[in-house]
């Protein structure tokens, strides 16, 4: 916010760092600034390393010398911090689907999402299992590889697709669309975690009391 005459000099008053954020996000969103963070971004697909179940075999073998994805700009990281793509390798069970969903909120935008295998998105072999969870009803898929499982080809071949989509800046920051499954699936986790947070919380003001 600005006060006073110009022509006396200006005054500037308000909070500076909420200024100083929505004019970076404003910048950032215009040509060429966003046309380079695209590219850049497109070039630095970083998967979390979270392997999900037996597809991530084929996961392995897309970042060993023989596929060698790394040349397309893309290499595995451990920390969903450091990340911006996550590979969902098959089969979804409610445990490792509420780990997923926990690592990708982690993950800091813009970030991705890649299914493969059947088991992904139809189940595959345990369709009709209590266990499984579709991965489109936990996190916002951009690409599905089909296959059971597919080869390091295929998931190559959706890098690729990513990057392209990347490039030309049709993303958007997204979450699931229909969010019940999501909520009662991962009510429990958010519960457990807001008691944790209060029993924290209470033992630091009983220590500072100390």
């Amino acid at each position: 916010m600005v006060h006073g005459d110009w022509r006396r000099g200006l005054i500037l008053v308000g909070n500076l760092e909420e200024a100083a954020e929505r004019a970076a996000r404003w910048l950032v969103e215009k040509t060429p600034i966003r046309t380079l963070r695209d590219w850049a971004t497109s070039f630095s697909l970083w998967p979390v390393h979270l392997t999900t179940s037996c597809c991530g075999a084929e996961f392995a073998a897309l970042y060993a010398p023989k596929y060698d994805a790394e040349r397309l700009g893309s290499l595995p990281f451990t920390h969903p911090r450091n990340t911006n793509l996550m590979l969902i390798e098959g089969t979804l069970t409610r445990k490792m689907a509420r780990v997923a969903r926990i690592t990708w909120e982690q993950m800091p935008w813009p970030k991705f999402v890649i299914a493969m295998g059947a088991c992904a998105f139809t189940g595959g072999l345990f369709y009709n299992s209590y266990n499984i969870v579709l991965v489109q009803d936990v996190l916002p898929v951009d690409y599905y590889v089909p296959g059971c499982p597919p080869p390091p080809e295929a998931v190559a071949d959706a890098l690729i697709k990513l990057q392209k989509k990347v490039r030309e800046g049709k993303w958007r920051p997204r979450d699931v669309e229909d969010k019940g499954k999501l909520e009662e699936l991962m009510q429990p986790v958010y519960t457990k975690a807001e008691r944790y947070r209060e029993s924290v919380v209470s033992w630091r003001r009983l220590l500072e009391g100390l």
